[in-house]
């Protein structure tokens, strides 16, 4: 028995409307915490003696020597197989510099300074400007794409669902208050991209079945696509988790946010090509099918 995904849809409008407006709430009053690539801050690139871990990094930064300096949430970089490291701070004067690098050599042994550079809020703005300009790219390549190859129509929808799942993303970050930079937008780029794809083959297979059945309702149609990928997509976004959980978990502090946005997305991205996009395209055939017929009754007339 094939389950009625689009008889259910006004159940899956109100769960995505609800986690849509929730997440617009959440980025409107306590919105996104911005790193240093999107502020202003500091670089610390340092050699060591000997190989240094993440954890002994993070725990000689949380020294008492350091507990009145706003070190915000420091991303910690491996360069050169781990014998340097690059260090993000919040933007810091040449004395908690200084500090810094007398507490890394009591607690780590030798360190030499390779670099310092101060990232300011110029450049913050060009990095999220360009970001954005990266997404609108993004969403404008999938509108032309899939109506191209499908249906205006079908695009649209995309965009849609897609604009849903990045905003459900972003909620999800914020809501968590978690410190973001650029690896967020690259998640962000991921995310449209894993969940476009899943759409298509929802949206491909909707196609086949039309030109097999032409006489079969939007409704029907979508309902059997849907139902001849549901085991694809399912398969695929469990083996893709198992990854993303296992990067979360064991990718450490400057990993998470990335990770999470993932997760996240890939959960999200899985539900609205499945019970999102379809039924908002049977929703739109459905609405100009009506107007339409209005139309000829009224020129009738």
């Amino acid at each position: 028995m094939t389950f009625d995904w689009v008889g259910h849809r006004r159940i899956f409008y109100l769960i995505s409307a609800v986690l849509v407006v929730g997440s617009l709430l959440l980025l409107a009053t306590r919105g996104l915490n911005a790193g240093i690539d999107f502020t202003e801050g500091t670089l610390l690139e340092r050699a060591f003696g000997r190989m240094v871990s993440e954890t002994e990094v993070r725990e000689a930064l949380a020294d008492p020597a350091l507990a009145g300096a706003d070190l915000g949430t420091p991303q910690i970089q491996h360069l050169d197989g781990g014998r340097s490291l690059l260090i993000r701070v919040r933007a810091l004067g040449p004395e908690t510099i200084a500090t810094i690098d007398r507490v890394l050599e009591e607690r780590l042994g030798s360190v030499q300074v390779l670099r310092t550079e101060v990232v300011h809020p110029v450049v913050g703005k060009e990095l999220l400007g360009k970001a954005l300009i990266a997404l609108g790219l993004a969403a404008v390549g999938i509108l032309i794409y899939v109506s191209l190859r499908f249906e205006p129509s079908f695009g649209l929808m995309a965009i849609l669902t897609q604009l849903h799942d990045v905003i459900i993303a972003m909620g999800a970050v914020a809501f968590l208050g978690w410190e973001v930079n650029t690896s967020f937008i690259a998640a962000l780029l991921t995310v449209v991209g894993y969940s476009i794809n899943d759409t298509i083959v929802v949206y491909d297979r909707i196609r086949e079945v039309r030109a097999r059945e032409p006489k079969l309702s939007p409704a029907e149609l979508a309902n059997l696509g849907i139902q001849q990928s549901l085991r694809r997509s399912i398969n695929t976004s469990v083996t893709t988790l198992v990854a993303v959980a296992a990067l979360l978990i064991l990718g450490g502090e400057t990993l998470k946010v990335f990770a999470m946005t993932l997760l996240v997305g890939i959960v999200v991205g899985t539900y609205s090509s499945l019970c999102v996009a379809s039924p908002l395209w049977v929703s739109w055939t459905q609405w100009l099918s009506g107007r339409s017929g209005r139309a000829r009754q009224a020129r009738a007339s």
